[in-house]
């Protein structure tokens, strides 16, 4: 059954403190597999200003990750519908730490390096689905926008903890060392995952008797995706608001060093903060879905604003204002991360409890696809029209994403 959500949520629920455990232990997952996904972009300035690593190639190293994640995205999904979170989680952990270190045993050659990163993001994709399915099926719905919005830290944590350590670590002891410490840091999670982490308990069945066959089946188990096309926008404004994403976070870094002056370190300070302000900014707009009772209402709000901030950046990128560049780069950065939990507890509600991995599998494919593609073209568009100009003109996906944004919320009970 799919309905409309009341306009108001109540204040009072409460939530049982294992559940905060495993929203903790998922958030730690992912970030750390997030770690792994993010280090290819914090190492472009070193290949491509100090090995002449040409700025489309360096980009495809940057995607490579991506590429993985979108080949498993929806069977990772699958998988956690089927055996659960705890199983998914550990595992995909565990996997991506061999392949971490994999890549560090790559790290000097170029197609190797490629391929290992690929199998490393299709390891990393199962704590994408999985973890979001701790989320539905551990909280409430009235607190399910603060918890995603917690759970959605864990992509500018990992960004964070990648824009800190990489470049200066890959500076001092080459670009295998970060690669090591992100097997080191995956496969201790996998360890406390598969320990900590437990299954969210399943909800009875809801027989349904086919007027046809007169067959009795659960009546969440039927495709979401028939009869309207709720997820299908949610999907399609996702994968637009994921280009200025992806391209701030790709290439940020460089921009600030190549346009700006900032020193590689000052520049690393600068895109951590904006991801940890990020990290804090999809709690709060999490809360506030919560609090209004509606997360596609909060959702158009982010994509107006994407829109300013893109148009904002690329002046302050046009008049080289350095300070008022890092202020403005913090914030369109904020906001352009603001929408993933909106459109994941959307997806997940909407979904239901039978196909909400499958859900999330395909909302995370299509914004990877598209993330896949960031980094190679927009490497190129710069290259052609510079900074400012190309900061300009990505603000026409968050446009184009505003009259996609669905009426109203929906969910499945």
């Amino acid at each position: 059954m799919t309905t409309t959500t009341p306009a108001h949520a109540p204040n009072a629920v409460r939530t049982p403190a294992k559940a905060w455990r495993m929203l903790a232990l998922a958030v730690a997952g992912q970030a750390v597999a997030t770690f792994l996904v993010s280090t290819p972009a914090f190492l472009i300035p070193q290949l491509h200003l100090e090995q002449g690593v040409p700025l489309g190639l360096a980009g495809l190293l940057s995607a490579a990750p991506t590429v993985g994640m979108v080949a498993t995205l929806v069977l990772w999904g699958a998988l956690a519908d089927r055996r659960g979170e705890r199983s998914v989680i550990a595992g995909g952990l565990a996997l991506t730490a061999v392949f971490a270190a994999a890549t560090a045993l790559a790290a000097d050659v170029f197609g190797l390096l490629v391929a290992m990163l690929v199998l490393g993001g299709a390891a990393s994709a199962a704590t994408n689905s999985a973890s979001g399915r701790v989320v539905i099926g551990w909280f409430p719905r009235e607190r399910r926008g603060l918890a995603m919005g917690i759970r959605q830290m864990c992509q500018p944590l990992g960004v964070a903890l990648a824009a800190a350590v990489v470049p200066s670590l890959a500076e001092l002891h080459g670009i295998a060392a970060p690669f090591w410490l992100a097997a080191a840091l995956t496969g201790i999670l996998a360890i406390a995952c598969f320990l900590g982490i437990r299954n969210p308990p399943r909800p009875p069945a809801r027989p349904l008797a086919d007027t046809v066959t007169g067959a009795v089946r659960d009546a969440r188990a039927a495709n979401p995706y028939r009869g309207q096309w709720f997820l299908q926008r949610i999907h399609a404004v996702s994968v637009l608001l994921v280009v200025p994403q992806f391209a701030l976070s790709t290439f940020g870094l460089v921009w600030l060093i190549t346009d700006l002056g900032y020193s590689a370190g000052a520049a690393g300070a600068v895109v951590a903060v904006s991801q940890l302000v990020g990290a804090f900014g999809r709690i709060g707009i999490g809360a506030l879905s919560d609090r209004v009772g509606s997360r596609v209402r909060v959702l158009r709000l982010v994509a107006v604003a994407v829109v300013g901030l893109l148009l904002a950046t690329a002046l302050v990128g046009e008049l080289h204002w350095a300070v008022a560049g890092a202020i403005v780069f913090v914030i369109a950065t904020t906001a352009s991360v603001a929408d993933n939990g909106l459109a994941f507890t959307s997806v997940a509600e909407a979904a239901g409890h039978a196909w909400s991995g499958k859900a999330l599998g395909i909302q995370n494919t299509g914004q990877f696809v598209a993330a896949s593609a960031v980094g190679p073209l927009v490497g190129v568009l710069i290259t052609a029209v510079g900074y400012p100009l190309a900061f300009a003109l990505l603000a026409i996906a968050p446009a184009a994403a505003l009259p996609l944004v669905p009426g109203h919320d929906e969910h499945r009970d």
